[in-house]
């Protein structure tokens, strides 16, 4: 590997060369070709060579990747793990052939423009035929991808389907106390303050946990219950777009009578005393106990809960419909974004880009994106009717993301798209039944898809979102646990915010909303 020098890192030393053609219409080369990898994966920090789906791939295209991840022990659970890994990849100066992450759009799109990555642009549309015709359909998410120079610098990962989290309630306990499903704030409100006062696991205890939830965040998802935001995307504390402008939830008015009116929910038991430390045990656990009432959370895996059944007598663990708001209008936050932050880029040194981008391109056909959502044929499923099942022995393996993980597919350090029928097939039919409610109404509001900084807005952005964003957190959280009162603090607030650069901020991520999505 070269070492990387950005001043001098110009992409005129990467070869460009037609690749043989094998016979097999997948195969890039006769001759196998190794490529390095560095792949900082959001459940595992380092690429496996031995994965079955790499084993495939491998098999397929003639393409070896070869592991070469630094910073490999870091915690990759966090955002900030995941960063420190690429930047001190950078700083070691050795860029691998590929590099793939969560979470990498922001890096190759700072460092791409200035040497470290290719751009993308003419080998998506000389070599990658099933990428261009993705983006030929959905220029929206071509848009979002690009850097602030027009090109693109990594290929992304590509959720499929619309929903992801849901309102969830036990309606045994709606039973056990003569309550109706809430169909307004009021009325959630009313049956949330009768799961903790009257008792509706039955053991005597005033120990049950009204409303709950393993991320912390999600809890402010529920300012949309007094018409405000939260998170203008599926990233937490995201900013948001609405007609065209600009904004963040944390600075509207609906969101401070949101959090005024949850923290007075906290001060009455409403809300689980361990909101913001119990973590990503809490569903498992007081589910498990028998104290959790509701929660937002993700369908399919909320909806397999109902296997409690089986230990908690008529356990019943429903989705429904958003409460209406204190305006009458009812809103899902969360829905599945078009294009994730994540996936993975073309490395300066890489001596075969076009190679690379055709492997790329792979994971984008018909096979290849087969083997990125379900595994290997034979091993993890089966083609049933011209559509790939899961086997039930693979099913009986436990937790299918888990095991599809191990086995390498489902990365999101992997730019691919993401087929939702893998998931539809171990979602039970609570979540089905959920899914179908929610495919009733129209909740769902549109996504913030992110922009891409120039040098100078990237600098006003580093300069004022980091103390921004951790002054918000701390005020947000301050309030909810009874340290303030978030009215009578409000205009301060906001002036702190505007003092710390708030406006500056705006104005840059406007400029740069206009100019890659034309507005």
């Amino acid at each position: 590997m070269r070492r990387l020098t950005l001043a001098a890192a110009l992409l005129t030393g990467s070869a460009i060369t037609t690749p043989a053609i094998a016979d097999d219409h997948l195969r890039i080369v006769e001759e196998p070709l190794e490529l390095t990898i560095q792949m900082n994966h959001a459940r595992y920090p380092v690429y496996e060579e031995d994965w079955p789906v790499e084993r495939v791939a491998r098999e397929m295209t003639g393409i070896h990747l070869i592991n070469d991840t630094v910073g490999a022990n870091m915690r990759t659970d966090e955002n900030t793990g995941r960063t420190e890994a690429l930047n001190l990849m950078l700083a070691s100066g050795d860029i691998p052939d590929i590099v793939g992450s969560s979470r990498i759009r922001d890096f190759v799109n700072q460092y791409g423009p200035e040497g470290a990555f290719v751009p993308l642009n003419d080998l998506i549309a000389e070599h990658a035929p099933n990428i261009a015709a993705y983006y030929a359909e959905r220029p929206d998410i071509e848009a979002a991808v690009k850097a602030a120079d027009g090109q693109m610098y990594y290929i992304p990962y590509l959720p499929d389907g619309k929903y992801g989290r849901a309102y969830w309630i036990r309606t045994d306990w709606l039973d056990a106390l003569g309550l109706e499903m809430p169909q307004t704030v009021e009325e959630y409100e009313a049956v949330l303050r009768a799961f903790k006062t009257q008792d509706p696991n039955g053991n005597g205890e005033a120990d049950e946990v009204p409303f709950f939830v393993r991320q912390w965040p999600e809890l402010i998802r529920l300012v949309t219950l007094w018409d405000g935001r939260a998170h203008g995307s599926d990233t937490y504390h995201d900013f948001l777009v609405e007609d065209g402008k600009i904004s963040h939830g944390y600075i509207g008015e609906g969101y401070r009578d949101g959090i005024s009116n949850l923290a007075r929910w906290y001060a009455d038991g409403l809300i689980d005393a361990e909101i913001f430390t119990r973590g990503s045990s809490a569903r498992d656990f007081l589910l498990s106990e028998n104290l959790g009432g509701s929660t937002h959370d993700w369908f399919a895996s909320t909806g397999g809960y109902n296997r409690l059944s089986s230990e908690i007598e008529g356990f019943r663990f429903e989705a429904f419909v958003p409460p209406a708001s204190v305006s009458g209008k009812r809103v899902e936050e969360h829905r599945r974004i078009l294009v994730k932050p994540d996936g993975w880029a073309i490395g300066y040194t890489n001596e075969h880009p076009v190679e690379t981008i055709r492997y790329f391109d792979f994971f984008f056909s018909e096979e290849g994106r087969r083997l990125a959502n379900f595994g290997v044929e034979g091993e993890h499923y089966e083609m049933v009717d011209g559509a790939p099942v899961f086997t039930q022995a693979f099913l009986d393996q436990g937790p299918v993301n888990r095991s599809l993980y191990q086995a390498g597919a489902q990365l999101q350090a992997r730019g691919y798209y993401m087929d939702y029928a893998y998931e539809w097939q171990w979602t039970n039919e609570f979540a089905k039944a959920g899914i179908e409610l929610y495919d009733q109404g129209d909740y769902l509001i549109p996504d913030f898809l992110g922009v891409a900084f120039t040098e100078d807005e990237q600098k006003v952005y580093d300069r004022t979102w980091g103390s921004i964003r951790d002054y918000m957190l701390e005020r947000q959280q301050s309030w909810i646990l009874g340290n303030g009162d978030v009215m009578a603090d409000w205009d301060g607030y906001i002036a702190q915010l505007d003092g710390m650069g708030m406006q500056d901020l705006l104005e840059v991520m406007q400029s740069a909303y206009e100019r890659q999505y034309g507005g």
